[in-house]
């Protein structure tokens, strides 16, 4: 009977090794995970605190045994926010360092340039740091995504201003790329249900650093209420130059421009800023217990607060370990897609709300909420705005 035993127990083990064999990125006792962030260029700030939330949930799971015996091997490259960077950093990662999985990308222009390499190789794309629809439409079995859409930050919280600023002149700046037309689109898409136009769109090149020209345009036209398909530096720069010329519009930005080094770049110019969120970003002097304890650990570890990006990539990294713990010990892509399709995540410390995925249900949540800039400090003040 223990020859039987024995030789169960051999084939087990043998039927474990070959499914790891055939699925890249799993082996015996590690799973690679892969990530692109831009450490270099206009989002360094984003990149630098999503890598190190990454690096935080990892180190807890490696501290605790790993997922079912394994080790968790984190790879991250560099894309500089260039699509044409992202494109190769994807190649190195999914061909040479044969990552399981693409975790928290960053970008939405950089996703979409890099998608067509990991799904040639079966690697999904996992909860990428970017509120394009595209990340999870059209729907494909290797996306799944947890930001709320642009689109509909920005068709939700429109209404919302409108009626509670009175405002009639509308009007955006953003992006020339995929990401500021989907937070313009999202405006259109608003103001369509209202029945209103914008009174003036202008728009600006990737890189750009003077908005002079796009703020006195706006100002001519009158508007009052100012939607930025903008991420750091520029939603600085068009509100600075904005409020030096005594142009003083409501502003709303995007999930992209909700961040602290908004209000710590660019200081009491930035007060009244309004922008669309999920997770709240966690100061350490008024968080709830558990947050202000998980803020300590973070600075503790890395000597620097937290913000909001270290949140969405210690996130990202805590859902991949409850599918893959959830998958079981015979780890596989198809294993790890039948376990995301049953999850149901409940709200958390940081105010993410109930997230849930299925097998045509490739979004977590299309809930957002608004925070403002107040005395230098991001205040929430909507709760979920519900569809």
């Amino acid at each position: 009977m223990k020859l039987h035993h024995f030789a169960a127990s051999i084939i087990a083990s043998l039927a474990m090794a070959g499914a790891c064999a055939q699925t890249q990125g799993v082996a015996k006792d590690s799973i690679t995970l892969g990530s692109i962030q831009d450490l270099s260029g206009p989002l360094a700030g984003f990149g630098k605190q999503a890598r190190l939330g990454m690096m935080l949930r990892v180190d807890e799971a490696n501290e605790q045994g790993g997922v079912n015996g394994r080790k968790l091997d984190l790879k991250v490259e560099d894309s500089g926010y260039d699509p044409k960077r992202a494109v190769l950093a994807a190649q190195k990662l999914v061909n040479q360092d044969k990552i399981f999985i693409m975790i928290g990308h960053i970008g939405t222009a950089q996703n979409l340039a890099a998608m067509p390499v990991q799904f040639s190789k079966n690697v999904i794309n996992f909860l990428p740091l970017t509120g394009a629809r595209e990340m999870y439409e059209p729907w494909h079995r290797l996306k799944y995504s947890s930001f709320v859409p642009y689109y509909d930050q920005i068709r939700l919280a429109v209404p919302r201003l409108i009626k509670e600023k009175n405002a009639r002149k509308i009007c955006t700046i953003y992006q020339d790329d995929e990401f500021g037309l989907e937070v313009m689109r999202g405006g259109e898409a608003a103001l369509k249900t209202l029945g209103l136009e914008f009174t003036e769109k202008t728009t600006y090149k990737r890189g750009a650093t003077d908005f002079s020209s796009q703020v006195a345009k706006m100002k001519s036209a009158g508007c009052d209420l100012v939607i930025l398909g903008t991420v750091i530096r520029e939603t600085i720069g068009t509100i600075g130059e904005a409020r030096k010329t005594g142009f003083d519009p409501t502003f709303l930005g995007s999930g992209a421009a909700y961040t602290d080094l908004i209000h710590k770049l660019g200081g009491k110019p930035m007060d009244g800023l309004y922008a669309a969120m999920t997770v709240q970003h966690p100061y350490l002097d008024e968080a709830s217990q558990p947050l202000r304890f998980w803020a300590n650990k973070y600075k503790t570890r890395f000597n620097e607060d937290p913000s909001v990006f270290s949140v969405y990539g210690y996130s990202v990294v805590d859902v991949f370990i409850r599918a893959a713990q959830k998958a079981g010990p015979q780890l596989t892509t198809d294993s790890f897609i039948a376990a995301m399709d049953t999850m149901l995540i409940a709200p958390d410390i940081f105010g993410n709300p109930e997230v849930s995925y299925g097998p045509q249900k490739r979004l977590g949540s299309d809930l957002t909420r608004l925070s403002q800039i107040v005395d230098g400090k991001w205040k929430v003040v909507s709760d979920y705005i519900q569809p």
